[in-house]
């Protein structure tokens, strides 16, 4: 085989490849595809699989068959009676005419571009005839299905599908957020004062209580000590009676030993007279001697 045959071989193939690769196409499951003759589109396909095309003369384009996502820029809105809302939202949606997409918006940023507007409008319509409690709370999950219903009728015209529309945030705006909070914190602090008040009302009550039960408990205490006094007293005297009718000398004595200890003191000095009764147990003559006991 010549050198020249060889060559020519090698540069058929080489053409062959590069129409080959011009020719055939595949669309995996993922995507979709439009073929485009001189820009304009002839065909589409929407099924995975292999297929052909007119070489140099087509070009395909490709669209994504999954569901995409638009994070858009936070907006604010208004509710009824005026009050202003910050809403941050996400939008998921898919191409489902690829054909229309392709006309009307040619790319998924210019869609993105397009949803962003329709969705902020529908939003916008919707918060107009809601209260702000209703998007804050439960309530919020209606609101957002009635968004997602008519913004995906609007988007059809794009080749469109809405999936879902939710909210990712809701909050007042910076300045009035501040204000809520400042009075949202003076109607805690009168609610504490509040509490404040009324527990120093029952604190005082049960003070008031606990001093009145102490009162009387030490007056009963008194009162029962005064009893117990009056019958140790009342016992003793009858002791010192039954002593004194024992022996009355000796009560006397063990009584004036009594007075001794507490007059006579370690350093005193005392001026009575010498034949004063007072002492007449400490004179050896005054004191009577006790009689032997007989064996």
């Amino acid at each position: 085989m010549s050198s020249r045959l060889l060559n020519s071989i090698v540069v058929l193939l080489a053409i062959l490849l590069i129409v080959g690769m011009q020719t055939i196409f595949i669309v995996d499951e993922t995507k979709q595809a439009i073929i485009l003759q001189f820009g304009d589109p002839v065909a589409i396909y929407q099924d995975p699989g292999l297929h052909v095309k007119l070489p140099f003369a087509q070009a395909v384009t490709y669209f994504d068959k999954r569901v995409l996502s638009s994070d858009a820029l936070p907006q604010e809105y208004l509710t009824v009676g005026k009050k202003r809302l910050v809403v941050d939202h996400v939008t998921r949606w898919r191409i489902i005419d690829p054909l229309l997409f392709f006309k009307a918006v040619r790319t998924e940023a210019g869609a993105r571009a397009r949803l962003d507007d329709i969705v902020f409008s529908e939003i916008r319509r919707e918060l107009a005839t809601s209260n702000f409690e209703d998007v804050v709370s439960f309530e919020r999950e209606n609101i957002m299905g009635r968004v997602t219903t008519s913004a995906s009728a609007t988007a059809a015209e794009f080749g469109i599908q809405v999936v879902d529309v939710r909210i990712k945030r809701a909050d007042l705006p910076e300045e009035v957020e501040q204000s809520v909070f400042n009075r949202m914190r003076a109607e805690r602090q009168r609610e504490s004062s509040l509490f404040r008040a009324e527990g120093e009302e029952q604190a005082n009550i049960i003070r008031a209580r606990a001093d009145r039960d102490s009162t009387v408990i030490l007056a009963e205490g008194y009162q029962i000590s005064q009893a117990l006094r009056g019958e140790g007293e009342a016992e003793a005297i009858a002791v010192y009676a039954a002593a004194l009718g024992e022996d009355l000398e000796f009560y006397a004595f063990s009584r004036r030993l009594d007075s001794y200890a507490q007059i006579l003191k370690s350093g005193d000095s005392l001026v009575i007279p010498a034949g004063s009764d007072f002492f007449r147990y400490l004179q050896s003559s005054g004191v009577p001697l006790p009689t032997p006991a007989s064996e």
